[in-house]
């Protein structure tokens, strides 16, 4: 039996460390004294050194199951670093040819092989389960346990499989280990395994280190980020978008804005892959843009920031992902980038799977948008959704603590909302619960007759985004919760009761306001977005004037962000004027002498120092897709089958050809439109557009009608800005 002592002085022996961090010697002598033990620890706390260790000091081979390839590589490289014998860890998986499988397996029968790390797919290969029947087996470790479960954020079907292939090769004991699990994803991971009386060794989720932020995504999130990685020179530093194509984009502009950044995404060819993320190991690139999707599994200790591009499709995989900076304990600075319209989008590619399945995701969504928007400390929040209590108010290290909204005193709307959710015989969710409570007469409101409750309307006027608020902050609180199991229906807690007889003070702050058409609004207000109204101002009269001389709309030569991109980097060369928004070499060409002229003139004249560093050089607006896109509608392919088969919705499409013709390239759709838009339709439209002031699709929409449909407005948009402007 391995004592204290033995287990401190292997730990200096193999990994150089005087000491252990937070609960890794208990749970090492509890694995050696053969006790199944559950792990839930942060990243960063050190959870691969509690089955590492162990399986040192253990007679036969410790099986790992991990789902990542690339992590299995980084973990077997680094223990083969602290020993001398490079048999001592290996992995089997799909990367393997038979000459490295055979070597593997020549290892393990020597007993050379300690560890070795399978990944879920291989351990349940009939020729690997019969292999394992034959070898002295320490233990199991379930590494990223949270695939096991439904509710964690990165489910994986064979997961679920485990247990009975435990069962068939040796039953031994067995470690879980995940960094993040809320109390449903514990208690399914630990059901799932057969280890329910397992003992559990839980650290706490706080990273003191780390600042939470998330800002609203606009148009100029790009710039952002790359003003961001600009004032952070030399740092390492993550970018997580949820798409391949964004990942590919956002790493081609980093680079032509001369920022040190490579893509990884699954996708890529894994020689390129694997060069990228050791690239980013060996500090060769700065700035690694990843998929969510694809776990990097790296273990580098001094990744100062971390940016999610899109906001995650849980708080599981948000805590996973932001837990990748500061693992040195020193600073890493978590900014996302935050949309109501992208979890819209996620929601609907949820579209088509069982319905249990899109309940799942819709919950997690929700518990994401609420996090997003709230004005609560955001350590609070994050720890509450793991079960944890924080005791203070203000972290002083996230943006809401560090900008704190005022608190309103809600201690009337509580008792109101507790009273609903008593009549509703804590049967529904929080949605439901705010259209009983403001009156709103929705088909299941009238389904179950809770119009006719005494509850209903009780508090009519009041807004829902509050009431979101309240609800939200009365569960951190504790006087409500949420069962997960039953997607999120509230119940009143023991607190929640006692202080509907006797009320005391609650007191909340009100969500942040990401309203997405204020946004828009913000974006297109012109001059208050230029750097440089009076520049803004003489471009737009230049605009004016040469859409007079060619008898067109003014928005056709340029749109207005465009000019407020030039009244804020002040483009004096072709090729810079190129580079803004919309521009484009078509209508640089065309119209752009004039603008550099007279942006020059201004710049000279006012003796205005030109912000070449924080300029954002764009890639070219012909880029693949679009390249693509441009070379099927010249072999008149029809729009909806182009659409499919870049497994984009139909608007995603028009989206882009819009792109194509602002930037002032003319093509031609005249085919499709001829077959979807009957003539009078077409007539119509494009002359509206040759008499209107703007662009707005909105505009358009309310002045044609209702007979004309979105498509079809957009469709001859595109017509009359390629005909009439370009």
């Amino acid at each position: 039996m391995t004592t204290r002592q033995q287990l401190t002085e292997a730990l200096k022996v193999h990994f150089g460390f005087d000491k252990f961090k937070g609960n890794q010697e208990q749970i090492m002598m509890s694995l050696l004294a053969g006790n199944d033990v559950f792990v839930l620890m942060p990243t960063g706390g050190g959870k691969s050194l509690c089955y590492q260790l162990p399986s040192l000091l253990m007679d036969g081979t410790a099986i790992v199951v991990s789902p990542l390839i690339a992590l299995m590589k980084n973990q077997v490289d680094a223990m083969r670093n602290f020993g001398t014998d490079d048999g001592i860890a290996h992995f089997l998986n799909s990367s393997l040819n038979k000459s490295a499988i055979d070597q593997v397996k020549a290892d393990i029968l020597s007993g050379k092989t300690k560890l070795l790390y399978v990944a879920p797919e291989s351990l349940t290969k009939e020729e690997n389960i019969e292999f394992l029947k034959t070898v002295p087996i320490s233990f199991y470790a379930v590494d990223e346990a949270h695939c096991i479960s439904e509710w964690g954020h990165d489910f994986r079907p064979e997961y679920r499989r485990i247990r009975p292939i435990i069962n068939e090769i040796q039953e031994r004991p067995v470690i879980a280990l995940t960094a993040t699990a809320t109390p449903k994803v514990q208690h399914d991971i630990q059901k799932n395994l057969g280890m329910t009386d397992a003992v559990v060794y839980k650290s706490s989720f706080n990273r003191s280190n780390l600042y939470y932020e998330i800002r609203s995504k606009t148009t100029n999130t790009d710039r952002d980020i790359i003003k961001f990685i600009k004032s952070h020179p030399d740092c390492s530093g993550i970018i997580y978008c949820l798409s391949r194509k964004k990942v590919e984009e956002l790493a081609e502009l980093l680079q032509v804005n001369n920022i040190k950044a490579l893509p990884y995404h699954a996708g890529m060819d894994p020689a390129t892959r694997s060069a990228n993320q050791d690239a980013f190991l060996l500090e060769k690139t700065d700035v690694i843009v990843a998929t969510i999707a694809f776990g990097m599994g790296i273990d580098k200790p001094d990744v100062r920031y971390v940016i999610h591009y899109d906001m995650p499709k849980s708080l599981e995989g948000y805590y996973q992902e932001t837990g990748r900076a500061g693992r040195d304990g020193g600073e890493g600075r978590c900014i996302t980038f935050y949309s109501a319209k992208d979890l819209k989008k996620m929601e609907k590619f949820m579209q088509g799977k069982p319905v249990t399945e899109q309940e799942i995701g819709k919950q997690l969504l929700a518990e994401t948008a609420s996090y997003a928007e709230s004005s609560v400390c955001r350590r609070k929040t994050l720890l509450h959704y793991f079960g944890e209590e924080y005791e203070h108010d203000n972290c002083g290290n996230c943006d809401n603590c560090l900008n704190p909204k005022k608190k309103v005193d809600a201690k009337d709307d509580l008792c109101a909302v507790l009273e609903s959710i008593a009549a509703l015989k804590e049967k529904f969710k929080a949605e439901h619960i705010i259209d009983v409570v403001t009156g709103r007469e929705t088909a299941d409101v009238r389904t179950y007759h809770h119009d006719e409750l005494e509850a209903f309307g009780s508090l009519p006027k009041t807004d829902r985004r509050y009431l979101g608020a309240l609800l939200r902050q009365a569960t951190i609180a504790g006087y409500i919760e949420r069962e997960i199991e039953n997607f999120g229906l509230v119940k009143i807690t023991a607190k929640g009761k006692e202080f509907l007889k006797h009320p005391g003070t609650f007191k909340i702050v009100e969500d942040n306001d990401f309203n997405e058409e204020e946004e828009e609004v913000a974006v297109k207000s012109g001059a208050s977005c230029a750097v440089d109204p009076e520049l803004y101002s003489i471009l737009k009269d230049l605009r004016k004037k040469i859409a007079k001389h060619h008898n067109l709309p003014p928005y056709v030569i340029f749109q207005d962000p465009s000019l407020e991109a030039m009244a804020t980097t002040y483009p004096v060369t072709m090729e810079e004027l190129q580079n803004i928004t919309g521009v484009g070499a078509g209508k640089a060409k065309r119209y752009g002498e004039e603008f550099i002229k007279v942006i020059k003139t201004h710049v000279e004249e006012n003796e205005i120092e030109r912000p070449e560093d924080l300029r954002v050089r764009s890639v070219a607006n012909k880029s693949r897709i679009k390249i693509s896109i441009i070379q099927a509608i010249d072999r008149k392919i029809d729009l909806d089958e182009l659409a499919n088969s870049k497994c984009m919705e139909f608007g995603e499409l028009l989206d882009e050809i819009e792109a194509i013709v602002y930037s002032g390239t003319k093509i031609n759709i005249n085919y499709f439109i001829n077959e979807v838009i009957d003539d009078d339709h077409q007539e119509d439209i494009f002359e509206y557009f040759k008499e209107a002031e703007s662009d707005s699709l909105e505009d358009a929409i309310q002045e044609l009608g209702s007979e004309y449909s979105e498509d079809e407005i957009r469709l001859m948009r595109i017509k009359f800005l390629s005909e009439l402007g370009n």
